[in-house]
């Protein structure tokens, strides 16, 4: 039972870590305008290592949760 549970929690921390690796990832940058008297746009690029680290750490918490879903309803006596 409490492996399970440190199981969920780990996930939920890899879940954590994996929304601020992608919020870390991205970033705006200005465009310069391709012909003279268009404005400038925006583009939004990301950094490839931490989409590395972001879906790792989604597969983590996937993995972590199904696992400690599993031990934790296996751990339960079934209904009689």
């Amino acid at each position: 039972m409490r492996r399970a549970v440190l199981e969920l929690v780990l996930a939920v921390a890899a879940a954590v870590g994996c929304v601020a690796s992608w919020m870390a990832a991205r970033s705006t940058v200005i465009v310069p305008p391709i012909a003279d008297g268009e404005p400038t746009t925006t583009s939004v690029t990301y950094y490839p290592p931490l989409l590395v680290l972001v879906f790792a750490m989604g597969t983590l918490a996937g993995v972590l949760t199904v696992v400690g879903v599993a031990r934790l309803r296996r751990s339960r006596p079934a209904p009689k």
